[in-house]
């Protein structure tokens, strides 16, 4: 086992460069035998991936040979699944349409020690998923995101991209720290992740609930720079930029709330008092002046806006004990799973 682990080593250097971790381009074209490694699971979602399905399946044999490989067909119209298992894939179908269904699903019918989910449009590098393996255990990690890096417009689209920075900004924000490329559909796992993630997302949201799942519960995660090329010839893009990106925000707002129950109902509050302090205070000055309330209404809404800051901050405080025993209840499930073996 140490002598197929010191040649993955020497496979796949991962300098580390300013923002990420880079696999080394020439090395990582070598296909790494991995016979010796951990049980690794390819999982593939697919819809209407006729003419890139089957590539995206064999360049992962190639770069893994000894993975089992998944591919989840989510109600195409095409020929994919057919594609699929002609390409030596396994094949199972998820009828609930959405990524977010398709990854719940997997997660559930899938045992493995490192789960590889990579999107079945053959855009994202095949031979980056020894390198991104190899950190996940050397390191032993619980997440490594592919970052999408020397794409072109065409590619990677202008609108798509100013969303990704801006959603990433918000996470990170929140939360202090966070990912460069939060929508990418990349990603290597550790058992205990996926074992512990709720998967509660329907569509492409799901990504972000990835990240937000890591960061709430501080595990070790890092990212990796990976080449992101187009579409082939004839293939489609199934994400809307405006529909899906509004679907994401509102996902990172809920998903804030939930994790971050006390900070969200604490900026209610102050704007809430804020707002009644603002308004009241001519009116108590007035009052103190002459003795008289010549503004009853003002007065009402500056009461009432106070009485609801306090009120906003009651609910938080019982949000976020509720949030403490769900955080409590998805650590436990965390630490139920082994963590990343580091070989060799």
């Amino acid at each position: 086992m140490s002598d197929t682990l010191q040649r993955l080593a020497a496979a796949a250097e991962l300098p580390r460069t300013q923002t990420a971790w880079r696999a080394d381009p020439v090395s990582e074209s070598q296909p790494i035998p991995l016979s010796d490694t951990p049980d690794v699971a390819i999982l593939i979602p697919c819809f209407n991936e006729e003419v890139a399905i089957a590539k995206v399946v064999t360049d992962f044999r190639t770069a893994l040979p000894h993975a089992r490989i998944y591919v989840y067909d989510n109600n195409s119209t095409d020929r994919s699944a057919l594609e699929a298992r002609a390409a030596g894939a396994t094949v199972r179908h998820e009828a609930l349409q959405g990524k977010g269904h398709v990854v719940r699903r997997m997660f559930a019918d899938i045992d493995a020690e490192a789960y590889i989910l990579v999107d079945g449009d053959d855009t994202y590098e095949a031979e980056a998923a020894p390198a991104m393996v190899r950190l996940l255990f050397d390191r032993q990690l619980d997440m490594v995101s592919a970052t999408r890096g020397g794409n072109r417009d065409d590619a990677y689209r202008p609108g798509h991209r100013f969303g990704n920075l801006l959603l990433s900004g918000i996470v990170r924000w929140v939360f202090g720290r966070g990912a460069s490329d939060l929508l990418s559909g990349y990603r290597v796992f550790s058992r205990r992740f996926v074992k512990s993630f709720p998967a509660l997302s329907a569509g492409f949201e799901t990504e972000t609930e990835f990240t937000v799942h890591a960061l709430a519960l501080n595990m070790p995660i890092r990212e990796m720079l990976t080449t992101y090329r187009g579409r082939p010839e004839g293939s489609q893009s199934k994400l809307n930029t405006i529909r899906d990106g509004l679907r994401i925000l509102h996902m990172i707002i809920v998903l804030v709330s939930q994790e971050r129950a006390l900070q969200s109902a604490l900026l209610a509050t102050g704007f809430l008092v804020g707002s009644g302090l603002a308004l009241g205070t001519p009116v108590v000055t007035e009052f103190l002046r002459t003795g008289l309330v010549p503004r009853l209404p003002t007065a009402l809404l500056s009461t009432a806006l106070v009485l609801l800051g306090f009120l906003s901050l009651g609910c938080g405080l019982v949000l976020d004990a509720v949030s403490r025993g769900r955080k409590e209840m998805k650590r436990l499930a965390y630490l139920a799973n082994p963590a990343p073996v580091k070989r060799g």
